[in-house]
């Protein structure tokens, strides 16, 4: 195993907050959810516990629970490269500038000394839907974004920028969401490591040029 491999399986069992997939695991064991204290004023206060006490981090077996549930993960996100948008909406990507995806797609970019019509070097896109990207027509998916953050080495800052203008948002209840935050978190590029990473936790759907 990549020794890197034992720090992402660490992360991902500090972050994972898939409850319902968690909670059904053979062997998990349940946490109190409720505790109580008694305060200064001598009465005693009950209160439920935040929901991150039911992740993995906190299980005894948390290695033992992590191999079960990747043996039944499997990628089940769509791999369409755009999201097209409506007459006005495309407009407004246009031309409204610090509100648009497009403005804010130019200006990190921008950062990395990348013309965004050029950022799709190292993908497997279609050249005509990239077009239509640049022009403000269509929104990339999530996936191409995660794509565009891993082969153009975009921070983690960055890529939530871009998530949040697109309508989107990291979600650690997602394995993928997950596994690309790490690797975007920890700067892990090597695309061979990225590629381990994604076979580790059965990650697919995404538009690495072969």
């Amino acid at each position: 195993m990549f020794d890197f491999i034992q720090d992402l399986n660490e992360y991902f069992c500090e972050k994972y907050a898939n409850y319902d997939k968690i909670c059904v695991l053979p062997g998990y064991r349940m946490p109190n959810m409720h505790a109580s204290e008694v305060r200064e004023d001598g009465r005693t206060y009950t209160y439920t516990l935040p929901l991150n006490t039911m992740r993995l981090s906190q299980q005894e077996k948390k290695t033992e629970l992590l191999k079960a549930l990747k043996e039944k993960m499997f990628d089940k996100t769509f791999s369409f490269s755009f999201r097209p948008l409506p007459f006005f909406a495309r407009m407004r990507n246009k031309y409204s500038k610090k509100e648009s995806f497009l403005f804010v797609f130019k200006e990190v970019m921008a950062r990395y000394n990348v013309k965004i019509e050029d950022a799709c070097a190292d993908l497997n896109v279609d050249g005509e839907i990239w077009k239509n990207i640049c022009k403000g027509n269509f929104v990339p998916t999530k996936n191409l974004l995660f794509t565009l953050a891993l082969t153009a080495h975009i921070s983690i800052d960055d890529l939530k920028i871009l998530l949040s203008y697109a309508h989107y948002e990291l979600d650690f209840a997602s394995v993928k969401d997950v596994v690309i935050a790490y690797l975007v978190e920890q700067k892990v590029f090597n695309p061979t490591m990225v590629q381990v990473a994604l076979k580790e936790y059965k990650v697919e759907n995404l538009f690495f040029k072969e």
